[in-house]
């Protein structure tokens, strides 16, 4: 009985997480040390150094 209540339980919270997950993501990314740590700990993937930072900052073209 216990593992369907702790299971129960752990899909209700993983519904409403998912369910909500974009407005819990704003209102953790509205707190400025925790927006600049994300931003440092995103820049800091070597995928996003080698491929997304390039094509950021290239030059546009017309």
């Amino acid at each position: 009985m216990k593992k369907v209540t702790f299971f129960t339980a752990l899909l209700t919270i993983f519904t409403f997480l998912f369910k909500w997950r974009y407005r819990i993501i704003n209102m953790l990314l509205a707190i400025r040390f925790l927006r600049k740590f994300t931003v440092r700990m995103s820049l800091n993937l070597p995928i996003l150094k080698k491929k997304v930072l390039p094509s950021l900052l290239k030059p546009m073209t017309k």
